[in-house]
């Protein structure tokens, strides 16, 4: 998967290449599809939401340049796939999931294979996680139709806010938003993306 999906389509760094190699992608996934895991595509985790694909999962990971001493913040666990590849790069992930079903399974499931330095709870991930913040990284696995300003707001000076923007189920686009020492940030453009739309709770 990694050689093939990964590598050969331009992810290089090697401390992202040895995470995704690390974690194993059917651990995170419903065993009923479990034989689909090392497929380079999303696949359903139940309460319509799924674990992304490898290569967008390396991609963002990349794009947010972790560093081991980094505090980084998931908004949207999902299965716990993504926090797990974080995981092994940086210090500490906070990760937080709407779905509470969702959240406790990533919870148990990252708890049973050993990712100790993940913190997940169930809550609005709009308002992110101010008692935690600042973050040096915040990756967000759903598509707001507009950045959060509470994210932005909880991105430390120097850090990158990875996340994909744009209309419910359609196109959007993935961007790189980073944050200055003065407080500025700057939004890049990477590619287009297809994410679940970030759901709040007055969405039900």
């Amino acid at each position: 998967m990694v050689a093939d999906q990964i590598a050969a389509r331009g992810i290089k760094d090697p401390r992202v290449l040895d995470a995704m190699r690390s974690v194993p992608r059917h651990d995170f996934v419903p065993a009923a599809i479990r034989g689909d895991a090392y497929i380079d595509t999303p696949l359903s985790i139940g309460h319509g939401q799924t674990i992304s694909q490898p290569y967008i999962v390396a991609l963002m990971t990349e794009l947010a340049r972790p560093a081991p001493t980094d505090r980084a913040l998931e908004v949207g666990t999902g299965s716990g796939y993504q926090a797990a590849v974080l995981s092994r790069l940086v210090s500490r992930v906070f990760s937080i999931e709407l779905v509470e079903p969702l959240a406790q399974s990533a919870a148990a499931t990252l708890q049973r294979f050993g990712y100790a330095n993940v913190t997940v709870r169930s809550g609005d991930g709009y308002y992110g996680w101010p008692e935690e913040a600042p973050f040096d990284i915040i990756l967000v696995t759903a598509a707001p139709e507009q950045v959060p300003a509470a994210l932005v707001a909880q991105l430390k000076p120097g850090g990158r806010l990875i996340v994909p923007v744009g209309p419910i189920w359609d196109v959007q686009d993935l961007q790189i938003i980073e944050k200055d020492a003065a407080g500025r940030t700057t939004t890049r453009s990477v590619i287009p993306v297809r994410f679940v739309p970030l759901i709040r709770k007055r969405d039900g």
